[in-house]
């Protein structure tokens, strides 16, 4: 099971407020037990929403909308993206995950969707384009190596 870990914004990591020390060394440990757990695919951290842009969309039209964006706690600070068994799994992986934020924080975990779920939608032909994607994502990463 994939799942998306996001680690929530407040208001310091909106107002660009970088890491300490002990926190970067703290989150690479972590990210090595994840790492050698085969858990973690990948994982960064995002700048303030003030840096960032929003696309909203209403049938044909695009209108940009500049950060920063509102109601901090609903942004994400940075996130990880795991392979894990189940749920559970995730849950116990991130409580132990050091306070990623100086003082309170809160970590979400959201299951990602994979092609079985959009069965009922999925002709041969989506599925191909879909299959022919990945496996030019997959050759990319090899590439990376």
């Amino acid at each position: 099971m994939r799942v998306m870990v996001m680690v929530k914004a407040t208001t310091d990591s909106e107002a660009g407020v970088m890491p300490s020390t002990e926190l970067l060394e703290a989150m690479g440990k972590y990210n090595e037990e994840l790492v050698n757990a085969g858990i973690m695919l990948t994982g960064e951290g995002l700048k303030p929403s003030s840096k960032g842009k929003r696309v909203a969309f209403d049938g044909p039209g695009r209108r940009v909308i500049d950060g920063p964006f509102a109601e901090t706690r609903e942004l994400v600070a940075g996130y990880w993206i795991w392979e894990v068994k189940d749920m559970d799994e995730a849950v116990e992986w991130a409580k132990r995950c050091p306070n990623p934020m100086p003082g309170p924080s809160e970590i979400e975990i959201r299951p990602v969707y994979t092609m079985e779920d959009f069965a009922e939608s999925l002709t041969p032909e989506v599925r191909d384009l879909h299959e022919r994607t990945e496996e030019r994502l997959a050759g990319r990463e090899a590439g990376k190596s």
